[in-house]
């Protein structure tokens, strides 16, 4: 019981940080409150699995990740690209070029970089949460980063380089 407890308690006490993620992933509210349900679920039902009972937010986060990915796999089955986004509504993430282009890096990169800055979990609970190694987990931030500081400055993100300076009269 005291595992029930503490996955309905931070339920509970996260649900905005566990909406704001699988929003990140589905981009649509509908979708979102359905992986959040999903996810809900699989964590009572898979709750003997939780090895951390003091701190299951990045056993959760991994759960609603989980749940969204299966909502984008089962969508992109069955819907044409132009019914996923609805001009009517509002997107609850800034659409900035920033967002764009996270999106764009490959998806296990993504999410290290979703969990570390959006969600701020440490690089250790982005461990527990992605199932990947700290090492791997290291890896993926800095190559995100390097990918992303790459598209946003264009080709003048090469590596600082100090110009000589010349010594006339020397």
């Amino acid at each position: 019981m005291q595992k029930e407890e503490a996955i309905t308690g931070c339920l509970t006490a996260e649900q905005e940080r566990l909406y704001r993620l699988a929003y990140s992933y589905v981009k649509n509210v509908e979708d979102a409150l359905d992986a959040m349900q999903t996810a809900a679920c699989h964590a009572l039902e898979r709750q003997d699995s939780l090895r951390d009972k003091e701190n299951p937010l990045p056993w959760l986060c991994r759960i609603v990740v989980n749940a969204s990915l299966d909502i984008l796999r089962q969508r992109s089955r069955t819907e044409p690209l132009e019914a996923w986004q609805d001009p009517g509504k509002e997107d609850e993430l800034p659409d900035d070029s920033l967002t764009r282009r996270i999106e764009a890096l490959p998806p296990e990169i993504g999410t290290v970089i979703r969990l570390r800055y959006y969600e701020e979990l440490s690089l250790k609970e982005i461990s527990t949460a992605t199932g990947a190694n700290l090492s791997t987990v290291k890896t993926r931030l800095y190559t995100g980063l390097k990918r992303l500081r790459i598209m946003l400055e264009g080709e003048e993100a090469l590596p600082y380089r100090r110009k000589e300076r010349r010594h006339e009269g020397i």
